[in-house]
């Protein structure tokens, strides 16, 4: 069994020797999480189409099924398929399609599934791109005709991979939608006209080995390996709002020289418009992070800012440029750092002129004990985490519940969604007088900076178009659950891994 697996490199070479002997290889490419009757009657007739018979394996990395998915990791993947009889060789792709797989190893023929023949309901559009790299390639595309299963619908029918709760929330979804309605729904969101305004972050994650104790000083010392650059603050949540909506705008600030300026534009998403102002006597804002390579454990961070309110001036500009723009918009997403951008005069503006507003007014470790929500009132959005909200009402026991209704009260906030970490999230709506909750999708994290953004950003156009509370929870969940399995912000909430996920669940 295991002298079948083997690698993409050598596939190419024992597929260009059977060519030479006039032997037709086939591939048959999957995730395939649960391997069943379905997968074997495949295999079966994929076989009868050739000579050699070659399955390739999508990498743990690649999965898009929701969490807890795969269930079974690709080495065990990869062992239950080559068990099988009826395949000659085993691999593992080394990229999120089949696309490039094919145009290297070039097989003759490429054996999809009945239920891929209906492109209508490939999400990700990577069929027709696997159907144009197999006739590049001289070989042809055929789908077999046997009887389906879903892996998806057999996990979550006998793998405990959502509890109960969030089980009975699923339920709840799929009396009142079906997939293809949630995806009508999501695809709403081009409409939305998006302004976004705040403080834009350079978070650079430095990636290091830790040597030991200095010889003389009670110091870690540290090897520099590796330093990586990604955009943060409000300018992460336009890249999360850059696959679901088509106009959005950036309203921020930069350093008095322009310190990076050139990498936001370049990294910024084409649909996103950023205008911004250089802070006087500031530089681009830079927090840099230390992290050991091997546990991706954060050990210091370092910031370059100045937390200093702008200049009567400069505040006067930047209000003029609000007032001017903001009426054009459908939503307007806040997200105030504290770093000295946003004024009470601003503030103000922004909650009078928005006709829909979301906010996250975070605090920092440089804002701690100074930073505050409460320039904000008449809010349609609020998310903060439970320690933010316990800092802002200067209460440690209260039980959450009551601390949200008080901060909904006292600032007319209509839905306050409050993150507690692994046990997940808590909405209240004012107007119903009625909480709902989801727990976490992901019990783990790598790095949980940024999350809180990119819940924002979807559960902002999911309120804004009114889906329901239990929906958006999950759809928000589900950004979360992305967010924290990368480090920073790295990588954007993709909405095509989104709307997979939910249909993998929903099943």
């Amino acid at each position: 069994m295991l002298k079948k697996i083997t690698t993409i490199e050598n596939l190419k070479k024992k597929i260009f020797s059977y060519k030479q002997k006039n032997k037709k290889t086939i591939l048959c490419h999957g995730v395939f999480d649960l391997l069943h009757v379905g997968h074997i009657k495949h295999f079966k007739e994929a076989k009868t189409c050739g000579d050699i018979l070659v399955v390739t394996i999508t990498p743990d990395i690649y999965v898009n099924k929701g969490p807890g998915r795969p269930a079974f990791n690709e080495q065990l993947r990869m062992e239950a398929v080559a068990s099988l009889d009826v395949v000659d060789y085993v691999a593992l792709n080394t990229t999120s399609s089949a696309v490039n797989l094919i145009k290297k190893i070039k097989p003759n023929i490429y054996c999809k599934g009945p239920d891929y023949k209906d492109h209508k309901n490939d999400i990700s559009e990577q069929i027709k791109k696997e159907i144009n790299a197999i006739k590049r390639t001289g070989g042809k595309v055929v789908y077999t005709k046997g009887i389906t299963f879903s892996s998806s619908k057999l996990i979550n029918s006998f793998v405990n991979s959502l509890s109960e709760s969030q089980k009975l929330l699923v339920g709840r979804i799929k009396k009142d939608y079906s997939f293809s309605e949630i995806k009508k729904q999501v695809d709403e969101f081009k409409k939305i006209k998006v302004l976004i305004i705040g403080e834009t972050i350079i978070d650079q994650y430095i990636f290091c080995e830790a040597l030991g104790k200095s010889g003389k000083e009670p110091v870690l010392a540290l090897r520099d390996l590796k330093k990586e650059e990604y955009l943060g603050g409000a300018a992460a949540i336009s890249r999360h709002l850059s696959s679901f909506c088509n106009k959005i705008s950036l309203l921020s600030m930069v350093g008095e020289k322009g310190e990076f300026l050139n990498e936001i534009k370049k990294k910024l998403p084409k649909n996103v418009n950023f205008t911004y102002i250089k802070k006087k006597n500031s530089p681009t804002i830079l927090k840099r992070r230390f992290l050991d390579n091997v546990s991706k454990n954060k050990v210091l961070g370092v910031y370059n800012i100045n937390d200093d309110i702008l200049t009567s001036a400069q505040d006067k500009q930047f209000y003029d440029i609000t007032k001017k723009i903001i009426s054009k918009y459908d939503l307007v997403i806040v997200t105030d750092y504290g770093h000295g951008l946003i004024s009470k005069k601003v503030s103000k503006l922004i909650c009078k002129s928005s006709k829909y507003l979301a906010l996250n007014a975070q605090v920092n470790a440089a804002n701690r004990g100074y930073h505050t929500m409460r320039n904000y009132k008449n809010v349609d959005c609020v998310i903060v985490n439970e320690d933010e909200m316990r800092h802002e009402l200067r209460d440690k026991n209260s039980k959450s519940e009551i601390l949200m209704k008080r901060l909904s009260h006292e600032q007319n906030i209509k839905n306050l969604i409050v993150t507690k970490g692994v046990e997940g999230a808590l909405l209240y709506n004012k107007k119903e007088k009625k909480f709902y909750s989801s727990e976490a999708l992901s019990k783990t994290a790598i790095d949980k900076i940024g999350a809180g953004d990119a819940m924002l950003s979807i559960i902002s156009l999911c309120l804004k178009n009114r889906l329901s509370k239990d929906l958006l929870l999950l759809i928000g969940s589900l950004a979360g659950a992305q967010s924290v399995n990368t480090i920073g912000n790295k990588e954007p909430i993709n909405k095509i891994q989104i709307l997979k996920s939910l249909e993998h669940i929903l099943k």
